[in-house]
């Protein structure tokens, strides 16, 4: 007899459901244009606001294992940028204010600027030279444009409607699970060596 799902598998399922379902929809042109952007940087940096921070900082980790010259903004060894370098930004909606200005200053700075999204129609977008719209499957982004700073002041960042992937989870895991197909695309089509990029792993920690 099969056990019957929790709820957790099931909302696992769920998310699983709709990786399957973006990657299936994502716009192949803009995917390459984003990948060409990243292995033909002189140096990489990247930056997102709350979650999608993290999800910029493990993006850079991998490309740190892979041999780029990466870099976190607003990382105390940081270095000043160039127009030859190009900035990677994660933002759901496109309107976190902070990151908008870090996007401004790149392009003032003659720098790119590629953008992982779940709103193509942003301030970000405007700015950005590579958009890839990972879409917003729960309609999150598109009920409320507020930015990401006043939404954590109002408390408007707490969900009360639904239970499934609340806030910008679903575009968090799945801004993540696309940046680790990026590094696998980099990876298979740089004949990058498994072995090299261990020695890369952090020993002192």
């Amino acid at each position: 007899m099969t056990e019957e799902l929790t709820p957790i598998s099931l909302f696992m399922l769920q998310m699983a459901e709709n990786i399957s379902a973006t990657a299936r929809s994502l716009d192949g042109k803009e995917a390459e244009a984003f990948l060409n952007e990243i292995i033909s940087a002189e140096r990489i940096y990247v930056a997102g606001a709350g979650r999608s921070g993290f999800v910029a900082k493990a993006f850079a980790m991998r490309l740190m294992h892979l041999g780029f010259d990466v870099y976190v903004v607003g990382e105390i060894v940081t270095p000043a940028f160039s127009n030859r370098d190009t900035l990677v930004a994660f933002s759901g909606s496109g309107e976190t204010n902070s990151i908008v200005d870090i996007c401004e200053i790149v392009k003032g700075l003659g720098g790119k600027v590629c953008l992982v999204t779940a709103s193509p129609s942003s301030r970000m977008e405007t700015i950005a030279d590579r958009v890839v719209n990972v879409g917003d499957l729960t309609g999150y982004f598109q009920k409320d444009k507020t930015p990401f700073e006043l939404r954590q002041i109002t408390g408007k960042y707490r969900s009360v409607t639904s239970a499934f992937a609340p806030l910008g989870t679903l575009f968090e895991t799945l801004a993540l699970v696309f940046s680790d197909a990026v590094i696998s695309a980099i990876i298979e089509t740089q004949k990058a060596d498994i072995d090299e990029m261990k020695r890369r792993l952090a020993n002192v920690q």
